[in-house]
């Protein structure tokens, strides 16, 4: 092998090592916040039911959690 070649090969060797520190690009994601509803009364039973009644209270949605079957509302933070 010539020296040119060498010399290309040294470079793309580089510009991949360099390529692989530092990683894929990272898409940063909104947290999700959740509070438990203020309107639901009695126990959750069915998330689209709890949903509608988030987003009643500013929520985008909301879901059933726990022992005690409770509404949690929730929306991105």
């Amino acid at each position: 092998m010539g020296r040119s070649t060498m010399s290309l090969f040294s470079t793309i060797f580089l510009l991949l090592l360099v390529a692989t520190e530092m990683g894929p690009i990272m898409v940063a994601e909104a947290r999700t916040c959740e509070s438990q509803s203020h309107k639901f009364k009695g126990p959750c039973v069915s998330k689209s039911n709890c949903a509608g009644i988030c987003k009643t209270e500013g929520f985008e949605g909301g879901h059933c959690r726990g022992f005690r079957r409770r509404c949690f509302c929730t929306k991105r933070c």
